[in-house]
């Protein structure tokens, strides 16, 4: 059993916390005001422990990051000592807090940088591997589809790919390396690709798929 620290307390927080439930994992979830969360965790979350930013890095073995892109930045700056060495899952996208234009979100990022690549700066020693960024939270666990859906990810440590891949495989994902972290200058903006359906027409039940020969 392994156990996981998830940064953050919003639905995708929650959703990937009840997916690690689901597959046995120990689990705390870490928020700015725990308090917020004991309803939830009566009513949804049994067997969720809930901690500040700070427990919640301490007590994963593997970390996920599930804050909003803007807030991540300085998390990590916060939590520098207690990530060093350990496998991060970084959900998060960089995306502005303006309107989307036309169903098309704007990020405070280039395509020359990615989120991942400014939080890999400012923790070197943690090991980033960009996942569960391009798909809603309704689907990111065993998700009901046509076919078996694609995840892309990216990061530089292979060992912590290769723990990122069992947990995606356990919730029914088919893994696509795209290699180092540069590549999530590439992945980040599927985001943007996979919600204009959403903002255009109300459509979120959709997933990418690599097709291959």
């Amino acid at each position: 059993m392994k156990k996981i620290g998830i940064i953050g307390s919003g639905i995708v927080a929650k959703t990937l916390a009840m997916g690690f439930l689901k597959y046995n994992y120990e689990i705390m979830l870490g928020t700015r005001n725990p308090d917020k969360l004991e309803d939830w965790r009566s009513k949804e979350g049994n067997g969720v422990q809930i901690g500040n930013f700070k427990n919640a890095s301490e007590f994963g073995e593997l970390l996920v990051l599930a804050i909003k892109g803007s807030a991540a930045e300085n998390a990590i700056k916060d939590l520098r000592n207690e990530i060093n060495g350990k496998t991060i899952i970084d959900t998060t996208n960089p995306i502005e807090d303006v309107p989307p234009v036309n169903g098309v979100l704007k990020f405070f990022t280039t395509l020359d940088n990615s989120l991942m690549e400014n939080l890999k700066k400012i923790a070197p020693e943690a090991h980033f591997v960009k996942a569960f960024n391009s798909v809603g939270s309704a689907l990111m666990v065993n998700p009901d589809l046509s076919s078996k859906p694609s995840m892309f990810i990216a990061g530089d440590n292979a060992n912590a790919k290769e723990e990122v891949k069992t947990i995606l495989d356990q919730f029914g994902w088919e893994s696509v390396d795209m290699g180092k972290a540069e590549a999530a200058r590439a992945i980040e903006p599927l985001c943007i690709l996979w919600c204009i359906p959403g903002f255009i027409d109300n459509q979120w039940t959709h997933a990418f798929k690599l097709l291959k020969k």
